[in-house]
């Protein structure tokens, strides 16, 4: 399962420069990328960047705490996987991490070998529980491999169309904004002909159902159903 932690990506957010180096440099041994961030906003905006499959935080922090971050990254995202860690566990803490989905709750220091298990756990409920998505009849997203195949034939996507795609199927349930699309796809320098001109042609390798357009908000990806 741990494998699967090369294609993840995990965002660490600690205002303890020491302990933020260290899970950096032991979860770049393990994962495709790690972003780092000393505080709540930094963690927020790398967030909207990058939109990591895990986010690691400490709670207390300068700025704006890792409770009051999960809470805003809440708002529109229930599924990323979220680990808090914390010098004390403390019963109010306790009490408003449960609302807010969770996957762990870690008592520092924490070591690596604790943290191995909890990063496996990530990775079922990211991975095992539902490994493909299928958009259409016939028309498959793999989010292991980040392919797609339609009649188990690989499509050829560009990078973009690939990112892009892959952040709808992450979060189908919703809606995913266009400034969301432009800090993940185009790191916030995104034209807006640029985005017709690859939804058109994302449409053209799918169907055009397949993506849908919510005027003024977005695009949400079809599932099969």
């Amino acid at each position: 399962m741990i494998e699967k932690l090369k294609i993840s990506s995990i965002l660490y957010i600690d205002d303890e420069k020491e302990i933020l180096n260290n899970a950096v440099e032991f979860l770049s041994f393990y994962c495709k990328s790690v972003y780092a961030a000393k505080d709540g906003y930094e963690g927020l905006e790398l967030y909207k960047k990058h939109k990591p499959d895990i986010i690691i935080t400490d709670i207390n922090m300068p700025k704006l705490n890792g409770l009051k971050m999960i809470r805003k990254i809440r708002e529109e995202d229930k599924d990323t996987k979220i680990i808090i860690i914390t010098a004390f566990i403390e019963t109010q803490y306790l009490m408003e991490a449960v609302e807010l989905g969770l996957i762990k709750y870690l008592q520092k220091p924490v070591s690596q070998i604790s943290l191995l298990p909890v990063l496996k756990l990530c990775m079922h409920e990211l991975f095992d529980k539902k490994s493909s998505f299928e958009i259409e009849k016939d028309l498959v997203y793999d989010l292991f491999n980040q392919s797609l195949f339609l009649l188990k034939i690989q499509v050829l996507l560009t990078k973009k169309e690939l990112m892009f795609l892959d952040l709808l199927v992450k979060n189908h349930k919703r809606v995913v904004k266009y400034e969301e699309l432009n800090m993940f796809v185009w790191q916030g320098l995104m034209s807006e002909d640029a985005m017709r001109s690859l939804v058109k042609e994302l449409r053209r390798k799918l169907s055009k159902a397949a993506v849908k357009n919510i005027s003024g908000i977005g695009y949400q990806i079809n599932e099969y159903t």
